[in-house]
């Protein structure tokens, strides 16, 4: 009698386990969790948006269109025009983000962050976690992080480039790196697609510039048209006459105590933001250096002699620029995923294996009642039952 019901209640505990799914079991083949990009080491390089093969093969080909004497017909932007259809996309991606810096911001207030003064790491809510992964110069011997009071700024970090005036133009030079003003990148991106920001003048073609023998013609630089308003604008230092102000971000009807109104409308602007964004890259160009985070939006990058990264010496501290991604024009910030904020758990470095994460800026909203897609499901590993910490050693 007595074996029976053992030999049926561990029955029951296996059928129980068996409904959840193991930590080392998700990165089987039939699993749901998508692991998180893994990071870099300092000596390496950038994943390729498009092979390195590709690149050369273009290479190849337009090293022989050079030597023949003919004319090059491009579609816009390469030419100088604009995209019409991404227009409206230019404009809503400029008005999401702006949305999403003022919901953030009133988020921030009510949810606390927290911010590595050592290493950086992000934490969004109380109390901050336990986990030791602060393994940079001048960390504690335990690996334990030192944090400190964070805000918006931590959560959704500011990426900036160079303002180009002419997107076809000449690259910024090192010499020019303090005239040219620097902007958020994806600020950049939505003026060079459409956007006109009477801060930051950008010039818009009438006539397409043409290619003839690897030379780009500009009938509209050779023949300009009579307009005395043109010689008044300058090319550089723009930040002379913009009006610093706090009330960049657009104002949202909503009573100040609704923190959830904010985490929807900051979670719908969020989304809007990055596939209009990914929209945006598709036809204008944006590049990244392979071994920092710096960002130029344009057809090539900027030849600023600042990079400090992996073997900058043989490059003379110029950047090695490569195609970017919508993760380098707006970076996530991956924090690790509260399942419960009522509850007030202290996330251990014991149970590291059973925590999920999340971007930063959907954790912050996510924790103020917003709901999170599905697309991030596989990344909140809310199927896996994390055990006490008397548990773990039975845990198979």
């Amino acid at each position: 009698m007595f074996s029976r019901r053992v030999g049926n209640g561990i029955h029951k505990y296996v059928a129980n386990l068996n409904r959840l799914k193991h930590p080392c079991a998700l990165f089987s083949s039939g699993s749901s969790y998508t692991d998180l990009p893994r990071k870099l080491k300092l000596s390496e390089r950038k994943p390729w948006v498009t092979s390195v093969n590709e690149l050369k093969r273009k290479a190849r080909l337009e090293n022989e269109e050079r030597l023949v004497v003919r004319e090059v017909t491009l579609s816009p932007p390469e030419n100088g025009l604009l995209v019409k259809e991404l227009v409206p996309i230019a404009h809503e991606v400029f008005a999401a983000r702006a949305q999403l810096l003022a919901c953030v911001s009133r988020v921030a207030m009510s949810i606390p962050v927290y911010s590595c003064s050592l290493c950086g790491e992000v934490h969004v809510g109380h109390p901050p976690h336990k986990i030791r992964t602060c393994n940079v110069i001048g960390s504690q011997a335990s690996k334990e992080h030192m944090w400190s009071k964070g805000g918006a700024e931590h959560v959704l970090p500011r990426v900036e480039s160079f303002h180009l005036y002419d997107r076809l133009g000449r690259a910024v030079t090192h010499n020019e790196r303090l005239l040219v003003d620097r902007i958020p990148a994806i600020v950049e991106l939505c003026v060079q697609a459409g956007v006109d920001i009477l801060e930051y003048p950008t010039r818009r073609r009438e006539f397409p510039v043409y290619f003839v023998a690897g030379r780009m013609i500009d009938f509209e630089r050779r023949f300009p048209k009579d307009d005395s308003s043109v010689k008044e604008i300058k090319t550089d230092g723009f930040w002379e006459n913009r009006k610093k102000s706090s009330q960049d971000e657009e104002s949202l009807n909503l009573p100040y105590d609704d923190i959830q109104g904010f985490a929807v409308r900051g979670m719908v602007a969020w989304e809007k933001m990055r596939s209009g964004a990914t929209r945006l890259m598709k036809k204008y160009a944006v590049q990244t250096c392979g071994y920092c985070s710096e960002v130029q939006v344009g057809p090539k990058g900027n030849r600023v002699r600042q990079c400090q990264a992996y073997k900058h010496q043989m490059r003379d501290g110029q950047h090695a620029w490569q195609e970017a991604t919508i993760d380098d024009l707006v970076p996530p910030v991956y924090v690790w995923h509260v399942r419960d904020r009522q509850d007030g758990g202290l996330m251990v470095d014991s149970l590291k294996r059973y925590y999920g994460k999340l971007p930063a800026v959907v954790e912050l909203l996510a924790q103020a009642g917003a709901h999170v897609g599905e697309n991030y499901s596989s990344l909140m590993r809310e199927d896996v039952a994390v055990p006490g910490l008397d548990e773990e050693k039975w845990v198979v």
